[in-house]
């Protein structure tokens, strides 16, 4: 059941109302970045700004906070216009802004701003949040011994000691390494439900659709060119959250349509998930992942991973693993992603743990286990695009660059030719697609040739 109660009924902690911004470029012609925005946060909820890159989140939180001023239209706190900057909100930004010649507990303590304490209580506030975000023991590092993901965890403490009520996070994991970004929200998720920080509303801007539905009570949708308000969805995943579940993937999926416009849910599609979300039969149709980038490591770097684990117990550390093998740590990463992704693993805090399908997979024969990864691949939305495009007429395959084109209009942020590599590397192992490097063509497996698996 849900720790989380419900938004306040009173005036919302922060509003814009019919905000507009506009930014005069080099040429002097005016650029709108914004337009006609309404949006508020209130007591008791975390809202997650989610859309592409330049439709304006990140201004629209300054807005919000008053960092910068609107064009057009009002900003509100507490339903009166907000004056200068908004006194109970704090910002954690993504590229860390720590103060280099400070160590981590002065860093924190500028969170207090210089304002006025009775004697020992900036000491046990400092104290305090550095023990909810994992740091105790760490008050006299410099930021230069830290990594990101401490250095993050310092903002997020900085962001805490002040007692905001409303807590801005600007893309806060996009500069950390995915395993360690996956563990920093798990441990935001942990101060937001259990309450132990005081912490209640937060903004979250954000371009991945995963980290919404994880992190989000309301996932508010924005268009581009300019940035408008696209659609709310109120999120009816019930804490606590697993990114496996039906009711998770589900959302994703749905978020995942508005967001790509592919198709729009009807009037009371969302009541509708909403019922079916809560049965213990989950939806009536096998649910397929979301449309994600694979991360850029080989089917053969993979398997290998998973030899070390059963050499070693079924269980490592990740820089253990990372010691043993001559990629640099974040070629170790992707591996580690990609069999997480596949399901042959979990990686719990820096753990990398077999699961049940890997044990499977590393005692299979090589004959067998082609079948044992497609049955993995099948539950990959990415897959499923390229599949559901080849399917139209499986008798043609797609030329490279179609395929290419198709991966960059879903995955914009993504690199659009590492991934047709990783994603032909994957399914050629799982006797899912022929390539023909010649002829630079991609088609649904003919049973003819075997894939490498490299």
């Amino acid at each position: 059941m849900s720790t989380r109660p419900s938004p306040a009924a009173a005036p919302p902690i922060a509003a814009a109302r019919a905000v507009d911004k506009v930014y005069a470029d080099e040429a002097g012609r005016n650029r709108v970045i914004l337009r006609h925005v309404d949006f508020e946060v209130k007591e008791n909820e975390v809202v997650a700004v989610l859309g592409p890159s330049g439709c304006g989140k990140s201004t629209l939180l300054r807005i919000l906070i008053g960092l910068i001023p609107p064009s057009v239209g009002t900003v509100e706190q507490h339903g009166e216009p907000l004056l200068g900057i908004h006194p109970g909100a704090a910002v954690v930004f993504q590229n860390f802004a720590l103060f280099p010649w400070l160590p981590v507990s002065d860093n924190v303590r500028v969170g207090l701003n210089g304002r006025p304490l009775p004697a020992g209580e900036a000491e046990e506030r400092v104290k305090a949040v550095l023990a909810a975000v994992g740091l105790s023991g760490h008050e006299r590092d410099y930021p230069k011994e830290l990594s990101g993901g401490m250095k993050q965890r310092v903002g997020i403490a900085r962001a805490l000691v002040g007692r905001p009520e409303l807590l801005c996070m600007d893309e806060p994991f996009s500069a950390l390494d995915v395993l360690t970004a996956e563990l920093l929200r798990t441990e935001v998720y942990r101060l937001f439900t259990e309450r132990t920080s005081g912490l209640s509303s937060v903004l979250l801007i954000t371009h991945l659709i995963e980290e919404a539905v994880f992190l989000g009570d309301r996932i508010v949708v924005m268009g581009a060119n300019p940035g408008t308000v696209r659609r709310e969805i109120a999120n009816t995943v019930p804490h606590p959250r697993e990114y496996r579940s039906p009711a998770f993937l589900q959302m994703v999926e749905l978020i995942h349509d508005v967001v790509t416009r592919v198709h729009l849910p009807e009037e009371g599609e969302e009541e509708r998930f909403s019922r079916a979300a809560r049965t213990t039969a989950g939806p009536r149709r096998r649910i397929a992942g979301p449309v994600a980038p694979l991360p850029p490591a080989r089917i053969g770097e993979i398997l290998g991973l998973l030899e070390i684990l059963e050499d070693h117990g079924g269980r490592m550390n990740l820089f253990d693993i990372d010691a043993l093998t001559d990629y640099d740590f974040g070629r170790t990463i992707a591996v580690a992603k990609g069999a997480e992704m596949l399901d042959l693993v979990d990686t719990p805090k820096n753990e990398v743990v077999f699961t049940d399908s890997g044990r499977r997979m590393v005692s299979a024969s090589t004959a067998e286990r082609p079948a044992l990864l497609r049955a993995e691949l099948l539950k990959l939305g990415v897959f499923g695009l390229v599949i559901r495009e080849l399917a139209k007429d499986p008798d043609t395959p797609l030329t490279g660059d179609a395929v290419r084109d198709l991966l960059a209009e879903r995955l914009p942020t993504v690199g659009a030719s590492e991934l047709f590599e990783t994603l032909v590397n994957w399914g050629r192992a799982g006797q899912l697609f022929d390539f023909d490097t010649a002829s630079d063509t991609l088609a649904l497996y003919s049973g003819r040739e075997e894939g490498d698996g490299d």
